[in-house]
């Protein structure tokens, strides 16, 4: 896969989103079948897992990755498959779920800021503070004025981390309906993943037309020059997962990142 075709799904900033235009079977990124692409990422998995640790050497530059998508999208598996060479001393991977009473207390952004990757550290976001302007949102758990405030909220915040030498790398996996009935059907049938299935699953497939609506604001309203969204066609896994990362590849080797020198005090040492 050409970087080029990598940009092909990246959200331009100050267009207007439509997810009806976007298809979520599409594999044109890539020019070759299955097992080919799955070649690829094999390689691609050698090459991420040799950036994550110059990252952690260097310890210059801390990279933010922030993954959504409605339920059965493929979170959990991107984060399998993409990150499985990876060191986790130099890895997190954080969840948002609802807020704790404490977290409540303070504003939307509080809790997300204390996750944030610290240099030389890279942090997955499996959901994250987006859910303030989609959940919210849909459930009507607070008002419109005050969800409609967050999204400005939520660029200058990631301006900000931006600033202060976080790289934001954000990848909305788009799953269409049909494909997302078939995950949540085979979760019902399949006893090795019940643990997966949550009663709102079924609860927010009926909101489906609403999340729509809330992710095609968040992808027009939030994809910025300095924290762009990349689209990632998701119904054939390989290639989400081909897709995410070729641009979390790119992204490091454009760091241009560098092993640090041996301290002038060393170098002349010898192991006796």
């Amino acid at each position: 896969m050409r970087e080029g075709n990598v940009k092909h799904y990246l959200v331009r900033p100050g267009t207007r989103v439509r997810l009806d235009h976007w298809d979520p079977n599409d594999t044109s990124g890539f020019e070759g079948v299955k097992d080919e692409g799955r070649k690829e990422l094999d390689r691609l998995s050698v090459r991420l897992a040799e950036l994550q640790e110059l990252l952690y050497a260097e310890h210059r530059h801390a990279v933010l990755v922030v993954l959504q998508g409605l339920d059965s999208a493929g979170k959990d598996g991107t984060i399998r498959r993409v990150f499985e060479g990876v060191n986790p001393q130099g890895v997190r991977v954080v969840s948002f779920r609802e807020p704790s009473a404490l977290e409540r207390d303070h504003d939307f952004l509080w809790r997300v800021h204390a996750q944030v990757p610290a240099k030389g550290e890279m942090v997955l976001f499996n959901r994250s503070h987006y859910e303030d302007v989609l959940v919210v949102r849909v459930h009507r758990l607070v008002p419109q004025s005050v969800w409609t405030r967050r999204y400005q909220a939520i660029n200058e915040f990631e301006r900000l981390l931006v600033n202060e030498g976080t790289t934001v790398v954000k990848f909305f996996l788009h799953v269409g309906r049909g494909e997302q009935r078939r995950r949540l059907s085979e979760r019902l049938a399949d006893p090795t993943k019940y643990w997966k299935f949550r009663g709102s699953d079924l609860a927010d497939r009926r909101r489906w037309g609403a999340f729509a609506a809330a992710y095609e604001d968040v992808l027009t309203k939030t994809s910025t020059p300095w924290a762009p969204w990349y689209i990632v066609p998701s119904n054939h896994k390989w290639f989400r997962d081909l897709v995410v990362s070729r641009r979390i590849v790119r992204t490091l080797d454009g760091l241009r990142m560098r092993y640090p020198p041996l301290p002038a005090r060393y170098r002349s040492a010898r192991v006796s």
